[in-house]
């Protein structure tokens, strides 16, 4: 890491610890109710009793299987279809119409839909989760496609190559980074609609516990459900990132 990277690193932590510090102080002047507002100090001892009694960590548990299961399934059908209409000009002249239809539908539009069709079951939280963490890789998978250089096409064929060939060693590689950017947009649109799902179905995980916790006036473990969840955002952000660095490497050596 260059010296510039440790100092804007360092004063972004600075900035980070001043909010704690100034979220500190208004607690204990209690300029806002502590019903209401809890410190950090009583968040954080919140979160590490979650996690000493172990129901902090299924809930975090049953939040990551959520967000991961519908944000697979959106990837593999993301991509899937992605790379089969963007790799055709009629299909994005034909489909296109479509999706422009579906994309802007929010989902909370959808979620009575699929209560409806599936109830209040894991099953109805995947194809929510799924529907609406599909959009960005969808979208960016299928201008990824539609944006390789034609003349490595026109080498394609003068090659012979089949189909298949062209797919995953010309066009694959060459849509991989509008791929990667789409699904880590789509991560976290997937851990916010895990969320909204827990608390809608009562299914097991963190929006579960901030839910209860917001009807119990359970302000310390509310927060700590809160800052467990951005934490978890973070992370995740930063999983992705480092496996998108990873697996661009060859970018770098062109």
């Amino acid at each position: 890491m260059s010296a510039a990277a440790m100092i804007w690193r360092i004063a972004s932590f600075a900035v980070a610890a001043g909010f704690v510090g100034l979220w500190q102080l208004i607690a204990n002047l209690k300029l806002v109710s502590p019903v209401f507002l809890p410190g950090p100090d009583r968040a954080w001892a919140a979160l590490m009793r979650g996690f000493a009694s172990g129901d902090l960590t299924s809930k975090l548990v049953g939040t990551l299987e959520h967000m991961a299961y519908g944000w697979l399934a959106a990837s593999i059908a993301g991509i899937a279809l992605g790379a089969l209409i963007g790799s055709s000009r009629l299909m994005r002249i034909y489909i296109a119409p479509s999706l422009e239809f579906l994309r802007p539908l929010p989902v909370s539009a959808i979620i009575p839909v699929a209560i409806a069709m599936l109830g209040l079951t894991e099953g109805m939280a995947l194809f929510v989760i799924a529907f609406g963490a599909i959009w960005p890789i969808m979208l960016a998978t299928i201008h990824g496609f539609a944006a390789v250089e034609p003349r490595l096409y026109e080498v394609a064929r003068a090659l012979q190559m089949s189909r298949t060939a062209v797919v995953f060693k010309i066009a694959l590689p060459s849509a991989l980074p509008d791929i990667l950017a789409g699904m880590r947009l789509s991560l976290t649109v997937a851990l916010i609609l895990s969320v909204v799902c827990e608390v809608l179905a009562g299914l097991d995980g963190l929006g579960h516990w901030v839910l209860l916790s917001a009807r119990a006036f359970r302000s310390a473990d509310l927060f700590a459900g809160v800052i467990l969840l951005g934490a978890t955002g973070y992370v995740t952000s930063v999983a992705m990132s480092l496996a998108e660095r990873r697996l661009l490497a060859w970018q770098s050596t062109r």
